[in-house]
């Protein structure tokens, strides 16, 4: 590869003009507040990536599914953190995962779900601005993925001006 050539980490779908497609993308990008199809698309590729590790490991067992996993314990470790795979799941499982799976352990959504912002949209600037920590240290991504030891670690920067319950921007209490 040259220096300098930008390669991209997502696939683009196969047939660019599907309706039932695109309007089921236009669904998940206002329910998970994305910026664009292409931070969809990197997740639905990040996820194919996931089965397709899931599908060359049980392959590689015969089939046998108990055998590959412990196999793949590395991997399904690794899932297990970042919460995409609960502690008792199996490659089976992450055969049937969705990309739905993927977009709740970024950062927007987790900071969105703690009831830190009224709109996934507004999370997203919340993150963008500075205003989140993780651990505390200041994560600018919203795409960041958030581990399960992480999620009770994700709160407001204790500089930002939101950490004022009064604050005119904060989140609503239900």
């Amino acid at each position: 590869m040259a220096l300098g050539q930008n390669t991209k980490f997502y696939e683009t779908p196969n047939h660019p003009y599907q309706g039932e497609r695109i309007s089921e993308e236009m669904g998940l990008s206002g329910k998970y507040g994305l910026k664009n199809k292409e931070e969809l698309w990197k997740a639905q590729s990040e996820l194919r990536q996931f089965r397709r590790e899931a599908r060359r490991l049980i392959g590689e067992a015969g089939g046998d599914a108990a055998a590959a996993s412990v196999e793949g314990e590395e991997f399904l470790t690794r899932l297990k953190r970042i919460g995409v795979l609960g502690e008792e799941d199996g490659l089976n499982d992450v055969l049937a995962l969705d990309v739905t799976d993927i977009l709740e352990r970024r950062l927007q959504t987790v900071v969105y779900r703690k009831g830190y912002a009224n709109t996934p949209e507004q999370a997203r600037q919340f993150i963008s601005h500075g205003h989140i920590t993780v651990d505390g240290s200041q994560v600018r991504v919203p795409s960041y993925k958030v581990e399960v030891s992480e999620e009770d670690t994700v709160e407001f920067d204790e500089n930002s001006p939101l950490t004022d319950e009064l604050h005119p921007e904060r989140a609503e209490e239900q």
